[in-house]
Formats: C-alpha cells, structure tokens, sequence
C-alpha cells in the first residue's frame, strides 16, 4: 500500500510504499483494549495502604463487660465497626502490572496504527525540518498548515531532543518516537504524524521482515484476547 508524503507547508511530495502488514491489517478491538488496559494499569503506582485492627494504636482490652449493661456485645475498641478502629478488607501496596503477550502488544500496535490509516488521521511528513535551536512556532506552523493544530502525537525515527523541546510547550501535542511508540500515547491523540524515518522504523519493528519476532506477525486472537 501507499501513503502520500507532505512536507511542512502541507504541500504533497511523493508517494511511498508502506508495510501491508503494519499499516493495513485488519483492526483488532480486543488486543487493543487488552494492551491498553495493561498499559494504564502499569502507571499505577500501587501505594494506597489503610491499618487493620492489629495496625491501629489503642488497647485489645474489652471496652465493658459482656452481660449486664443492657448494650450489645463489644470487644477492643479497635475494631473495625467502631469509629477509630481498624479497615475491614481495606487496600494494601500491591503491583497492578499485567503480563501481556508479545504477539498480543505486537498485534494492538500495529492494529492502532492500521486504524489511524483507516480514519484517514496519519499522515507523513518528509522531515520536521528544524535545524540549530528549538523553535515552537515551527512545530505550530507545521502543525497548521496541515490542519492538525490539535490533538496530534507527533513520531520521530529517533530520540530528537531539539523537536521534543519545540512541541513540548503546545497544549496537545505529545511528541516520541517510534522505539517507545505505545498504544496509550497513539489513542490519546486523535491525529498521527509520522516522519518517512518513524514509518521505517516502524515497519523495521513491527513488519514482516522483523528477524528479532519470535512469532508471526499474522497471529490469530479470539474475543478474550488469548492466542
């Protein structure tokens, strides 16, 4: 298949062929919610902590005698049905990660990115084009006059520190590039902006002819997400 590539003033350059198996597979609702999921529940940071009865400060001694008060039954005042006791069942540290399967996080990516081409919001810049100090108004100029002045998650080939600290200051625009490309980062956006350099990469990581897959790109996934 081909995408048409555009420089920064919006104007069409060429065409180049891109990678079927990345950019044009079938969509795929559930290994993206599955991956997406995993994602957003890795960002948890796990802390919450509430004391049980044996944790909160106070005596285990018997408030009042059993019989003869004419009142129900209590024990310490520790315990969770009085007010200064301990949480019953309540939350403690623990690790939300969820483990994925290669092939499934393999599949959600390049499902995403089949879906962005699908919805005709990817679109391929020959290069940002910036050269020597960062320049904000260059990032918004570009982002203009592709008319995606929003909502846009830009991808560089690679790690371009000069283009992260010209679109950092842009509310809505998220810039990374395509060695920690996410599922999270691509459906937060509504618009995909790729260099030529991002979709290469892309297709070297993600395509058929990845040697470093230890299975194919064509895995079949039922509705629970299980291979």
């Amino acid at each position: 298949m081909n995408l048409s590539v555009v420089d920064v003033n919006g104007k069409n350059i060429e065409e180049i062929e891109v990678d079927e198996s990345v950019f044009g597979i079938a969509l795929h609702d559930a290994a993206e919610h599955q991956v997406l999921t995993a994602q957003l529940a890795a960002r948890r940071r796990g802390t919450h902590s509430s004391k049980t009865r044996g944790e909160v400060r106070g005596s285990t001694r018997k408030i009042y005698a059993q019989k003869g008060r004419g009142m129900a039954r209590a024990g310490a005042s520790r315990s969770p049905t009085r007010r200064g006791g301990g949480v019953a069942f309540g939350p403690k540290p623990r690790d939300y990660s969820q483990k994925v399967p290669k092939g499934i996080r393999r599949l959600a990516i390049r499902s995403v990115l089949s879906r962005r081409v699908h919805e005709n919001k990817l679109l391929v810049v020959s290069e940002l084009g910036l050269t020597g100090d960062p320049s904000t108004s260059h990032i918004a100029g570009m982002l203009a006059n592709l008319g995606v002045d929003r909502s846009v998650l830009i991808v560089t080939g690679n790690p371009d520190s000069i283009a992260l600290r010209s679109a950092r200051n842009i509310v809505g625009v998220d810039l990374t590039h395509a060695d920690t490309l996410s599922v999270v980062e691509m459906r937060k956006r509504q618009n995909l902006i790729l260099t030529v350099d991002a979709i290469r990469r892309c297709e070297a990581l993600w395509g058929k002819t990845n040697k470093g897959s230890s299975e194919p790109l064509d895995v079949e996934v039922n509705e629970t997400g299980e291979e």
